[in-house]
């Protein structure tokens, strides 16, 4: 039987074109955190399971990883977040190292899930994250990276908005208000996750299954009702938790002072599956009607580095898919035309005795710094036109019997059709008339 010629289910090829458009994703990613002096950092591909067992929740370990048992003996996994792996690489370089830690990384990522619009087993995934940084500071830096690598794609707050909630404020609800034990609290967080996916009967099943006084139904819903960061503020007070949600106050009001509290918008649904979040946590969501969904998440998290046996060190991150970000940047049409590559020059010639030339100044042009195409072989000069336009060449540089006796090549402005004879020899003048 012939071997299948496609990827694993849920995976990707990636050929040409679709790497165009993965470097360009990358290379936004990178400019965003290197504007904010994130230092890129990366980790192995396998962890043990303890790692995710310790931290990151039943449901990405019974359902989602890759696992299995190496020749050691040792229970390894894919690693399918970064989450978990930075804390271990922080837990044993924090004590030496300056505050606040401010590192990114794109990995490589895979979980076991059914893939759909927007969610394969496969992706890379554009993490930040910083540790050590002044209560709600961090916070605030992580939010203000988000919205620029947003804007760095040119979305504007009309096709985005940043959906946020404070965890601690939940626990303060669900063990002060509503009195559930650490099982409810754990089942109705799973609940709230999904309050925007069911319909109401199927939601208000799910709550009764947990909570049976009809006074904290009314309560709990009458939170899931609240619709902005004063609602949410004026349900605290009346209900005397005012105390527990001085922090998120406080960091409501340093970020209305700033560029980034025009994408934020308070959700009471917004908790994040990950069992390791403490204090805020957001999801980026999509405003376009034909892609209402998350594109990125994110939250703070205290106490991850207490696995290793580490003193508390607050943290806070945010993860973004390569899916997930192509789906939005195609749906409000901002990705750019990458189906061809863009080189400098293509550079032709026309008789096999112009040959050792054209190599000759290929190798020139690309040690000042040019991205030629050296065509192979002799090619007749009315196809020339056509292949470069059809590679996405900027610049046609030719070589003929004509140019060879007069030392010159003949170079092309592909769009506006100018074009120059300049002498081999004048390797900066050819560079100027290309780069301009």
């Amino acid at each position: 039987m012939a071997l299948s010629k496609k990827p694993y289910k849920g995976c990707r090829d990636f050929y040409p074109i679709q790497m165009r458009v993965r470097d360009y994703l990358f290379q936004n990613m990178k400019k965003a955190a290197h504007s904010f002096a994130y230092e890129a950092y990366d980790g192995p591909l396998l962890e043990e399971v303890d790692l995710y067992l310790a931290k990151s929740g039943e449901e990405l370990i019974t359902e989602q990883i890759y696992s299995f048992t190496d020749r050691g003996d040792r229970n390894v996994a894919i690693r399918p977040e970064m989450t978990p792996t930075v804390a271990r690489m922080v837990a044993g370089v924090h004590r030496e190292t300056s505050k606040p830690i401010r590192w990114y990384s794109i990995p490589n990522l895979m979980r076991y899930e059914k893939p759909q619009r927007g969610r394969l087993r496969e992706h890379w995934q554009f993490n930040a994250d910083i540790f050590g940084a002044e209560e709600n500071l961090g916070e605030i830096e992580i939010l203000s990276l988000v919205d620029k690598l947003m804007k760095n794609f040119g979305a504007d707050t009309s096709m985005y908005g940043i959906l946020i909630n404070d965890r601690t404020v939940v626990d303060s609800i669900f063990e002060n208000l509503l009195n559930l034990d650490k099982d409810q609290t754990y089942k109705l967080y799973k609940v709230i996750d999904k309050a925007k996916k069911v319909k109401a009967d199927a939601l208000d099943k799910m709550i009764t299954d947990i909570i049976t006084d009809s006074n904290s139904i009314a309560t709990f819903k009458e939170y899931l009702e609240l619709k902005d960061f004063e609602e949410l503020f004026s349900y605290l007070d009346k209900n005397n938790l005012a105390e527990k949600s001085q922090s998120f106050k406080s960091f409501v009001n340093k970020a209305k002072n700033l560029p980034v509290f025009e994408s934020l918008q308070y959700d009471p649904t917004i908790v994040r599956g990950l069992d390791y979040y403490t204090g805020v946590v957001f999801e980026v969501f999509d405003k376009h009607p034909d892609n209402r969904r998350a594109i990125a998440g994110g939250g703070a998290y205290a106490n991850l580095l207490q696995i290793f046996d580490e003193n508390p060190l607050p943290g806070i991150g945010f993860g973004m898919g390569d899916v997930t970000l192509r789906d939005f940047l195609e749906t409000h049409k901002l990705l750019p035309d990458l189906s061809h590559a863009k080189n400098d020059l293509l550079l032709c010639y026309f008789e096999e005795d112009c040959e050792e030339t054209a190599f000759k100044l290929a190798t020139e042009l690309r040690e000042l710094g040019l991205d030629v195409e050296l065509n192979l072989g002799a090619i007749k000069f009315k196809k020339v036109f056509k292949l470069a336009e059809s590679k996405g060449h900027n610049f046609l540089g030719m070589i003929g019997s004509n140019e060879l006796v007069d030392g010159v090549v003949q170079i092309k402005n592909l769009s506006t059709r100018d074009g120059e004879n300049i002498k081999i020899t004048n390797i900066k003048d050819i560079q100027k008339f290309i780069k301009g």
